[in-house]
């Protein structure tokens, strides 16, 4: 009896743990180093729309672009911290449930714990980058990208599970945009903390910075199913690769600047859910 009390008690300590201050201090870091990384990405794509294609506009150029300015070592080191908190944040959630009614859900918990994998390998990056600038992070996402369908479709039944996966990444591209227009995001605000100004802001930038995000979504996912279709591994496409892919349209570089002004919303919508997000 008593061992079963103490693990309730340990239980009940470490979910009240998990959801305080330092829970919310490592959400909220990582939701803006989330809304550095778009921020970069998306004005990196506004110079390729624009003529100046120098740098690549993915996580990679991202970085190198931080390197280069004044205490680019500090930043790179600050944003992989970030990154590491919010991975820590959504192994919270998948180990003791999220705000709102069903974040205790099991559906929830998967998906927070999906989210604690990818933060983490990105926070992996982003750290090794910081290590070993010169290495830059272990090569393009491009190329990352083509390596891994290739390696992939060399397995039995790869083919089936590239397609199934870019797939996947399709209809997270359309969820992810269908969300931003139904502005499902309000129900994760603080209430009564948004003055109208600032929930226009959040607004503007939550629904023109998430539907961008699930057309690069989904343009990606849609390239993976076509290199599985093909079984050309060559056409798999990172972040870059994606985004100039925009400009190849009847629109031209003016879809990619679209796109690439709603990626620098969303860095900034990121930055307002670390201000005024529930945790």
């Amino acid at each position: 009896m008593n061992a079963r009390v103490l693990a309730r008690t340990g239980r009940s300590r470490a979910r009240r743990a998990a959801n305080g201050s330092a829970a919310e201090g490592a959400a909220r870091a990582g939701l803006t180093a989330r809304g550095v990384i778009y921020l970069l990405v998306g004005v990196l794509a506004l110079q390729i729309a624009f003529g100046d294609g120098r740098r690549q506009a993915d996580r990679s150029g991202a970085l190198a672009e931080l390197s280069d300015r004044p205490f680019g070592a500090v930043l790179l080191w600050a944003l992989g911290a970030g990154l590491v908190g919010m991975a820590l944040w959504r192994l919270s959630e998948a180990l003791f449930g999220a705000v709102g009614k069903d974040g205790h859900t099991a559906r929830k918990r998967l998906a927070a714990a999906a989210r604690c994998v990818f933060y983490a390998f990105v926070a992996y990056s982003v750290l090794a980058f910081a290590a070993d600038p010169g290495g830059h992070g272990g090569g393009s996402g491009d190329q990352q990208s083509r390596d891994v369908t290739a390696r992939v479709m060399e397995v039995p039944a790869g083919r089936w599970l590239v397609a199934a996966a870019g797939a996947a990444v399709v209809v997270a591209g359309v969820v992810i945009g269908v969300q931003a227009l139904r502005r499902s995001y309000r129900k994760k605000l603080k209430p009564g903390e948004l003055d109208p100004r600032a929930r226009r802001l959040v607004d503007v930038t939550g629904v023109g910075g998430g539907v961008a995000r699930g057309a690069v979504f989904a343009a990606a996912g849609a390239f993976a199913v076509r290199a599985a279709v093909d079984y050309r591994p060559d056409q798999a496409k990172g972040l870059d690769d994606t985004l100039r892919s925009f400009a190849d349209t009847p629109l031209g570089p003016w879809l990619l600047a679209c796109v690439a002004a709603g990626l620098v919303l969303f860095g900034v919508f990121s930055f307002a859910l670390a201000r005024w997000r529930r945790v």
